[in-house]
C-alpha cells in the first residue's frame, strides 16, 4: 500500500494524457519517501456520468484518493499528500487555466487488522 485512485470526468478525454498523469503521480509518490515503492498503485477510473455545480456539461473533475496503512505521523502524511497534489497541479497547469475543472485529493488510513493482502510484486522488482 498505498493506492492512489483517480476518478475523472470523461469530458477530459483528449485534453489530458491520463497514462502520463498516472505515471507523473506515481513518480511523485516515490519522491515523498513516505511510501514503499513496491506498494505503490496508481489507477484511473473514467466516469461517464456526473453533475457539477450548475449542471453545465463542460465542467470537469479529477478526484484523487490515497489509501494507505496506518503508522505514519501527521506531518509525514500531510507532506506526502501535499507533494502529490502539487505534482497534479503542475501536470494540469495548462488545463486548469482554460477548463472548468474541480481538482481534489484525500488521504485515508486503512486499519491494518481489516485489510488483508498478498502478492509477488516485490520479488519481480528490478534490482531485487
Amino acid at each position: 500500500m498505498p493506492h492512489l485512485t483517480i476518478e475523472y470526468s470523461s469530458n477530459l478525454d483528449g485534453d489530458i494524457d491520463i497514462a502520463a498523469f498516472c505515471e507523473s503521480l506515481r513518480c511523485a509518490m516515490v519522491e515523498t519517501g513516505a511510501f514503499p515503492m513496491a506498494g505503490i498503485r496508481v489507477r484511473a477510473l473514467r466516469c461517464e456520468h456526473w453533475a457539477i455545480a450548475d449542471g453545465e456539461p463542460t465542467h470537469a473533475f479529477i478526484d484523487m484518493s490515497i489509501r494507505l496503512r496506518a503508522g505514519r505521523s501527521d506531518a509525514v502524511r500531510k507532506a506526502a499528500v501535499s507533494h502529490v497534489f502539487s505534482a497534479a497541479e503542475t501536470f494540469l497547469r495548462d488545463i486548469l487555466n482554460v477548463h472548468s475543472l474541480a481538482l481534489s485529493i484525500e488521504m485515508r488510513e486503512i486499519d491494518p487488522d481489516l485489510s488483508l493482502k498478498t502478492g509477488s510484486v516485490r520479488k519481480h522488482l528490478t534490482g531485487n
